[in-house]
Parts: C-alpha cells; structure tokens; sequence
C-alpha cells in the first residue's frame, strides 16, 4: 500500500521491506507520516 500526501507538507518515508515490521518501528513510521494510529487503521 502506497499513502502519499497530496498537499505540504510533503513527507518522505523510509519503510522496511519485511514480512513483519516491529511495532515501535511502525508506530515510529507512522508518527513520521504524520498520523496518529487511529488515522491509520482508518485508511487500512
């Protein structure tokens, strides 16, 4: 899945290619993108 933020400010995100990805390193991607968890879970 590919989310990109149409708008600034425009954000670059380094994600791991891995089958799992730890949970402090996918809530640290996600505060990077600039959301909450609850935003998240709402775009999955």
């Amino acid at each position: 899945m590919i989310l990109r933020q149409q708008d600034s400010p425009h954000r670059r995100l380094t994600v791991p290619d891995h089958k799992e990805i730890a949970k402090g390193t996918l809530r640290a991607i996600i505060r990077q993108a600039g959301l909450t968890v609850d935003e998240f879970n709402e775009l999955l």
